[in-house]
């Protein structure tokens, strides 16, 4: 009998991710780890062999395996998930999958600010609604999204990225309220500005960061214990707090 916990990460080459699935099968201090049965979806065939066979070192018994997958297309999206829970109940899918767009880029060219729109919020929905129905079935699983503290409220240097990430909160919690007494969770997540390649323009024009191995042990963990909402590092919930709170009048002379 296989009493491996199923794990599905949709975006499974983010760094992000990428260390999620690490902790999952090698623990760090503070998250046990234990041989976990893997999925991988991702776009890049080459890229999460490379992230695939790299967890296989690390855990040799944990079971990895990729799948090169369509993020856009809602036919293939559901396809995609029919086929991954045709072979038996997902415990865990994580969403994790999206790009930083500029600002200024989407603004001036309509088809860059679609594209935004639709791979960080309704790509993202459109995997966690496909999950939803087979965890209804089976009466058990959770379904983690990745958001962004973006989305808390809208800001003049990246508001088409946080209207996007806006929808997948909104999202988050509608499917929270329909599972609520069920046992499917689902798990909001927002993450800060993290040292990632996504941000790598950020952290050369000095913004602070956070690390990626702290914010994905701090997403295992809400995970795992079931949070409803996971904010990493934790001081954002703070911070995000005081800025959806400021009158208009104060946040109009922000340059933020």
């Amino acid at each position: 009998m296989n009493n491996k916990k199923r794990i599905v990460i949709v975006g499974a080459t983010s760094a992000m991710a990428e260390h999620c699935a690490r902790i999952w099968v090698q623990g760090v201090p503070g998250v046990s780890a234990k041989p976990a049965d893997l999925t991988l979806l991702g776009r890049d065939a080459t890229r999460i062999e490379r992230v695939a066979a790299d967890l296989r070192v690390r855990s040799q018994e944990s079971t990895i395996d990729v799948v090169q997958a369509e993020f856009l297309d809602p036919v293939a999206i559901q396809a995609t998930v029919d086929k991954i829970v045709a072979a038996g109940a997902v415990d865990i899918v994580l969403i994790a999958h999206g790009s930083l767009p500029e600002q200024a880029n989407c603004q001036n060219d309509l088809q860059a600010n679609r594209d935004a729109l639709d791979i960080n919020g309704i790509s993202p929905v459109l995997y966690a609604e496909a999950f939803a129905k087979s965890m209804l079935h089976a009466g058990h699983g959770t379904i983690a999204l990745i958001g962004s503290v973006a989305g808390d409220r809208g800001r003049k240097s990246n508001y088409v990225y946080g209207a996007a990430k806006g929808l997948v909160t909104r999202y988050a919690q509608g499917m929270q309220h329909r599972f609520a007494g069920t046992g499917v969770k689902v798990v909001l997540i927002k993450p800060g500005p993290t040292d990632t390649p996504m941000t790598a323009h950020l952290k050369g024009q000095g913004a602070k960061m956070a690390s990626v191995e702290d914010v994905a042990r701090q997403i295992v963990n809400g995970i795992e214990s079931g949070k409803t909402v996971v904010y990493a590092p934790g001081k954002w919930m703070l911070i995000m707090m005081i800025i959806r709170h400021l009158p208009t009048f104060i946040f109009n002379k922000m340059d933020i």
